[in-house]
C-alpha cells in the first residue's frame, strides 16, 4: 500500500521544520524584488498572411505628361563635308530633323515624359493615396490594380507640404480598401510591412522594422517622419506601411541613400500626419491648416538662460504678423510659446505642427513666458493658405562696407542710426535701434551670422536707441547674473530674430 504523506500544521512543526519554513519565505521575498524580464515580441514566422489580405488594396500609379518642345536642328557642318549625309540619316531617324520655319526656329512637337510610383485604396469606392511628387503636374494618371486591371483616375487634391495627393477611380464594383492605423502607437523595434512599386518592378514586398520617429530631414515645415529598414527604392514613393494588424500607419514617401537605392534608411508620413490632410482634400479639394501668425525660432540653451527659461524649451516669437490672428491677442515679440491648445510645445518645430492640425476658425488657449512670468492668451486662428498669399517679397542682403567707428560691445562696433547710415546700409525708416557697422569675426556675434548692416533693436527685452544703451543694458545683466544677453537684431528690411551672445 502507497505511503500517503501529511503536511503538518503549524503548531505541529518540528524546530528544522520552522526553520526550513522560514528559510523558504526569505526565499520568496528575494525573488520577488527581482524584476521578471519582459521578453521581446518573436518575429512573425512569415509575412505571407498578411501580405496576402492587403495586397488587393497597393496600386501601381503611371503618371504622364506631355508637353510641347522643340526638335533639335542639324548642326551647321561645313559644305561638302562628307559626313553631312551621314547626319542627317541619323537625326531624321530620331526624330529630330525637320527644317526650320520662318522665323528661323525649330518646330514645336510634343514630348512625353512618365513617372512611376506607388498607392493604395482607402476607401472602396475608388478613392486612392499616393505621393504629390509621384503625379507631379501630369496630365494622365493611370491607376494599375494587382489584377492587370487600369483606371483612369482624376485628382480631387494634393499637397507640396506634406507630399499627398488623393485620386478617384470610377470601378466597376467595389475595391479592396485598407484603413489607418494609430502610428502614435508606434515604438521603435516595432515590425513593419511596406508593399509597392520598386524600380517598376510591380508589387514587391518588404518588410523591417521601425528605426526611429519623429524624423526631421527638412524636406518640409512639418517634417515628422517614421523611419523604416524595410527596403523602400525608387517607385516605392506613395505606397503604405502597414503595421502587423494590416494598418496602414505610414506612406513611404522618401529614402536617404548615396546610391539611389536602398540602404536601410527609408521615411513615411506618419498616419497621424497624413490623415487630417487626406480628409481636406477629400472635402474641399484643397488644404485649410491653422494660421498663427507668428514668426518663430528654436530656444537653444542661452537663449533659454538669458530668457530665464530654466530649461530649453518652447518657440521664441521673433514676429508678428501685422494682420495675423496672434497680434490681435495679444502675443508679442519675445513671448515663448510652451503650450497650445492642450499640447505641449516642446521646440520650435512642434508649434507648427500642431497650429496646421487646428482647425480653421478655433478658438485655442496659448500658453506663453513673458519675461519669466507665465500667462494665457486666447487666439482665434486663421487659415494659413490666407497668410501665404499675404507674405512679402523675399529679403535683399544688406551692404557690408561699414562708416566710421562710435562705439564697441560684444564684438560688435555699433552706431546710432543716422540718415547717412540709413542711405548705406538701405534700413528701412520705421526701423530704430542701433546700426552694427562692423563685427569681429573671432566674436560669438559672427558666429551667430549678425552682420555690418544689421539693426540692434533691444538687448535683454529692452530698447535700445544708442551705443551706450546697450553698453548699460550689458553691464545690467551681468550684475543680475546672467551669462548672455538676448539681442533682438533686425536686417535692413525690418525682419527680426533673436540672438543669444554670451556675456561671460
Amino acid at each position: 500500500m502507497a505511503e500517503v504523506m501529511t503536511v503538518p500544521t503549524q503548531g505541529s512543526l518540528t524546530a528544522d521544520g520552522r526553520r526550513r519554513a522560514s528559510w523558504l519565505s526569505i526565499a520568496a521575498f528575494l525573488v520577488a524584488l527581482v524584476p521578471v524580464p519582459v521578453l521581446a515580441r518573436s518575429a512573425p514566422e512569415s509575412f505571407a498572411d498578411l501580405a496576402q489580405e492587403v495586397i488587393p488594396a497597393v496600386v501601381n500609379i503611371s503618371a504622364s505628361t506631355t508637353v510641347e518642345v522643340r526638335n533639335r536642328t542639324l548642326p551647321q557642318l561645313p559644305p561638302g563635308t562628307p559626313f553631312e549625309d551621314l547626319f542627317e540619316e541619323f537625326f531624321n531617324r530620331r526624330g529630330g530633323g525637320g527644317g526650320n520655319n520662318d522665323n528661323n526656329e525649330s518646330p514645336l512637337r510634343p514630348r512625353r515624359s512618365n513617372s512611376l510610383g506607388s498607392g493604395f485604396v482607402i476607401d472602396s469606392s475608388g478613392i486612392v493615396v499616393t505621393n504629390n511628387h509621384v503625379i507631379g503636374d501630369a496630365n494622365d494618371i493611370q491607376v494599375i490594380f494587382a489584377d492587370g486591371t487600369r483606371l483612369k483616375a482624376e485628382i480631387i487634391g494634393k499637397d507640396s507640404k506634406i507630399d499627398l495627393a488623393v485620386l478617384r477611380v470610377k470601378p466597376e464594383k467595389p475595391l479592396t480598401a485598407v484603413r489607418f492605423g494609430d502610428s502614435e502607437r508606434l515604438r521603435p523595434g516595432d515590425w513593419v510591412m511596406a508593399i509597392g512599386n520598386p524600380f517598376g518592378l510591380g508589387g514587391s514586398v518588404t518588410a523591417g522594422i521601425v528605426s526611429a520617429r519623429g524624423r526631421n530631414i527638412d524636406s518640409g515645415p512639418y517634417d515628422n517622419y517614421i523611419q523604416t529598414d524595410a527596403s523602400i527604392n525608387k517607385g516605392n514613393s506613395g505606397g503604405p506601411l502597414f503595421n502587423m494588424d494590416g494598418e496602414v500607419i505610414g506612406i513611404n514617401t522618401a529614402i536617404l541613400s548615396p546610391t539611389g537605392g536602398s540602404v536601410g534608411i527609408g521615411f513615411a508620413v506618419p498616419a497621424s500626419t497624413a490623415v487630417p490632410v487626406i480628409e481636406q482634400l477629400r472635402e474641399f479639394g484643397e488644404t485649410r491648416r491653422g494660421w498663427l501668425g507668428v514668426r518663430i525660432q528654436n530656444v537653444d540653451e542661452p537663449t533659454a538662460e538669458a530668457l530665464n527659461l530654466g530649461a530649453a524649451r518652447g518657440a521664441l516669437v521673433a514676429g508678428v504678423d501685422e494682420k495675423g490672428p496672434a497680434k490681435p491677442a495679444g502675443l508679442e515679440v519675445g513671448d515663448v510659446i510652451v503650450r497650445f491648445d492642450n499640447h505641449d510645445v516642446k521646440d520650435s518645430r512642434d508649434l507648427p505642427r500642431i497650429v496646421a492640425n487646428t482647425p480653421v476658425g478655433k478658438t485655442v488657449d496659448v500658453v506663453v513666458i513673458r519675461k519669466g512670468q507665465e500667462m494665457n492668451r486666447q487666439v482665434t486662428l486663421g487659415r494659413l493658405e490666407d497668410g501665404e498669399r499675404q507674405q512679402q517679397a523675399a529679403l535683399k542682403q544688406p551692404p557690408t562696407d561699414s562708416p566710421s567707428v562710435t562705439h564697441q560691445a560684444l564684438g560688435l562696433t555699433l552706431s546710432s542710426v543716422t540718415d547717412e547710415l540709413r542711405r548705406r546700409y538701405s534700413i528701412k525708416d520705421s526701423i530704430k535701434g542701433v546700426v552694427v557697422t562692423r563685427v569681429d569675426p573671432n566674436s560669438v556675434a559672427a558666429d551667430k551670422r549678425i552682420q555690418p548692416g544689421d539693426v540692434v533693436v533691444e538687448v535683454g527685452q529692452e530698447p535700445v536707441s544708442s551705443p551706450a544703451d546697450v553698453t548699460r543694458r550689458i553691464e545690467a545683466l551681468k550684475r543680475d547674473g546672467r551669462k548672455s544677453a538676448l539681442l533682438l537684431v533686425a536686417n535692413a528690411q525690418g525682419e527680426v530674430r533673436f540672438v543669444a551672445v554670451s556675456i561671460e
